[in-house]
């Protein structure tokens, strides 16, 4: 449900998509999927969002902003900010929800087909708020994770949903080919637990 005369544009949530495609047990090859959407219309932009760690002397994370920042992507990042919660434990609080819903809306009159990579519900507003503007909105996330990563509002309200799974072949490669590092992890409240993620691990494109 593409057309070739549409102007597209890419809006993803770093933290979600990489534990959508975890879930599933791939990694994504983002030079693939931006060669697969590039051929689905006009592609006019392709942001990437997550939060980076301050403080940190090296973000494992780096290497895969880097590289998109460099081949294609419009990279939008913000400091995560670290705590420590009421039971002693170190907490991490990152949420781009803001930034690319704003990104969304400045550039929506601008655009035909807006393609969401989140499986967040918190967007079903966004998503009604571009559908009002005439605008057709994609959402890509996955059902086939335990548990699944896309909220059922969320997919009621696009016009229409992609399972990842049926992406793996295009955009995927397997965990033991190069790892992806993860992303500050976005969990509804903006919450992370750094014990739940291994941050040491190299980012790849």
């Amino acid at each position: 449900m593409f057309y070739p005369h549409e102007r597209v544009a890419l809006f993803i949530d770093g933290a979600n998509l990489y534990s959508a495609a975890r879930g599933l047990g791939f990694d994504i090859d983002y030079r693939r999927l931006l060669s697969h959407f590039r051929e689905k219309g006009t592609l006019v932009r392709a942001f990437y969002y997550t939060a980076l760690l301050e403080d940190q002397e090296y973000s494992p994370l780096r290497p895969l902003i880097d590289w998109l920042d460099y081949n294609g992507y419009a990279v939008v990042t913000k400091p995560a900010k670290e705590f420590t919660d009421a039971n002693g434990r170190r907490r991490i609080k990152g949420n781009m929800d803001i930034e690319l819903a704003i990104d969304a809306l400045e550039i929506a009159d601008k655009l035909d087909h807006l393609v969401l990579f989140s499986g967040d519900g918190d967007f079903r507003r966004l998503v009604d708020a571009v559908q009002r503007r005439g605008k057709r909105v994609t959402v890509v996330s996955t059902m086939r994770s335990q548990p699944p990563m896309i909220a059922d509002e969320l997919r009621r309200q696009a016009d229409q949903f992609i399972d990842l799974e049926t992406l793996r072949d295009i955009v995927g490669r397997s965990h033991s080919d190069r790892p992806a590092t993860a992303p500050v992890r976005n969990d509804g409240d903006g919450y992370y637990d750094d014990e739940d993620e291994d941050l040491g691990r190299p980012a790849r494109a």
